[in-house]
């Protein structure tokens, strides 16, 4: 038997775990709406402002990770911790934790990726520049094929570091989520 996933180093991880992209799929909506319940009703004793599917899974007709990332917002009168504790135990695994900031995940397994594998970033409401990025790429398909000619590029180069993957794409990302704010102004707010 190997290694529990929360003893595996993050070198073992991105081994196990390397980058990949595919052609978009339909069913990445779907994937969403049945996350998106499973969280309403989770959460239903605390104030939720808002969930949403962001990422690339999100943007129309652009290779991805099979992944679907789901931001949460809270208010800041809500103990995050309290929530995030809520979610792993329902089988969330907590991946990250700041002081305005929990990642977590589900789908992830000892052997490999499970059928259907979300990243959920919980947030305290209007910390959501993921939204703004998803709007500008959706209305913006030029630029959304940019970034998935960007992101092909660094899959091989990256396959096993994800965080030279973000990094890499960082900026280009803050780039037109900055223009995003600009047109879009309080829309999020």
């Amino acid at each position: 038997m190997g290694k529990e996933l929360s003893e595996m180093t993050p070198e073992e991880l991105w081994d196990l775990f390397p980058i990949f992209l595919v052609q978009h799929n339909d069913k990445w909506q779907e994937y969403y709406n049945e996350i998106e319940i499973i969280i309403w009703g989770l959460l239903s004793d605390y104030p939720v402002d808002r969930i949403s599917h962001i990422g690339s899974t999100a943007i129309k007709d652009i290779w991805a990770k099979n992944i679907i990332d789901v931001l949460i917002e809270i208010p800041e009168r809500v103990d995050m911790n309290e929530v995030s504790n809520i979610l792993a135990l329902n089988g969330f695994i907590t991946m990250s934790s700041e002081t305005k900031r929990i990642s977590l995940n589900k789908g992830y397994t000892k052997e490999w990726f499970a059928d259907k594998v979300y990243h959920i970033h919980l947030r305290f409401t209007g910390d959501n520049d993921e939204l703004y990025f998803r709007d500008y790429l959706n209305e913006h398909p030029e630029v959304a094929t940019e970034y998935e000619s960007l992101k092909l590029d660094l899959w091989k180069k990256h396959e096993h570091n994800r965080n030279a993957y973000t990094d890499a794409k960082t900026e280009f990302v803050q780039k037109w989520t900055i223009e995003a704010h600009r047109i879009y102004g309080d829309r999020y707010r």
